[in-house]
């Protein structure tokens, strides 16, 4: 266990500073005005610290390690996080998982509580995750949207981001990386020169317009060439824990 957890710590991404922070897209184009209107920022007092989504009025989806930061607000209904023509909301509460201790160890997925519900428009709306359990197929084309960073070491982006990957069959990800955490889906990055870098953590990847995974991690912050897939949460081992936070808090699905 000991020998998994050193190597898992030296190869799982997100690092900018002293801070996890996620990561950005490599070798996407700018989203479309409202094409995304689930998009979120999620931020502390010095700005953008992860993607999210919106999947209630009330809740935002986001990467469990997004949390080791001290997040106090998110950012909605733009893609241009600098600019002032925005709805910004507070945190009322943070739920990581319970399972969680570090991106490649798995369970890395957060709900963060609004502290008042968002109003659903042509900028603002939510975005489906799964009923229940589903398989991505091996090459389908999928999106990962984000205002991290453009190339390894660079800096976020005011504009939001987005780039097409292909899912990549798990038994192959799992040579690749030779160990895995659980319920993860593996896409984009290995043999290409596409895919996510540090500040798009928690951000969805998008198939068929379902959130199916949360950006969770890469290899050694690496956003340019990555010999080996980037790595999402799959939501749809979450569905059952989502639900019931949800439902405690009032809020409807």
């Amino acid at each position: 266990m000991n020998s998994l957890r050193t190597f898992l710590l030296l190869h799982v991404l997100t690092c900018v500073g002293q801070t996890v922070n996620g990561s950005d897209i490599i070798h996407g184009e700018k989203a479309p005005k409202n094409s995304m209107p689930y998009m979120v920022s999620v931020q502390n007092h010095h700005g953008h610290m992860c993607g999210g989504f919106l999947i209630t009025q009330g809740f935002v989806v986001t990467a469990a390690h997004c949390g080791e930061n001290i997040l106090t607000h998110v950012i909605l209904g733009t893609n241009k996080i600098m600019e002032d023509n925005y709805l910004k909301r507070g945190i009322e509460k943070s739920y990581i998982h319970p399972g969680y201790t570090s991106p490649g160890f798995g369970f890395d997925i957060m709900l963060l509580k609004l502290s008042v519900e968002v109003d659903i428009n042509e900028r603002i709306h939510t975005i489906k995750i799964p009923a229940s359990k589903m398989n991505v197929k091996e090459n389908q084309t999928c999106s990962v949207a984000g205002w991290g960073m453009t190339q390894t070491a660079g800096s976020v982006v005011n504009e939001l981001r987005v780039v097409n990957v292909l899912i990549i069959d798990p038994e192959s990800c799992k040579e690749e990386w030779t160990a895995l955490p659980p319920n993860v889906i593996c896409a984009g990055g290995s043999g290409t020169d596409k895919g996510f870098c540090q500040g798009d953590s928690g951000g969805p990847l998008v198939c068929n317009d379902i959130a199916v995974g949360i950006v969770s991690f890469n290899k050694n912050s690496n956003c340019n060439y990555p010999d080996v897939p980037n790595v999402y949460t799959d939501i749809s081992e979450y569905v059952p824990w989502i639900n019931e936070i949800v439902k405690e808090n009032y809020y409807h699905m």
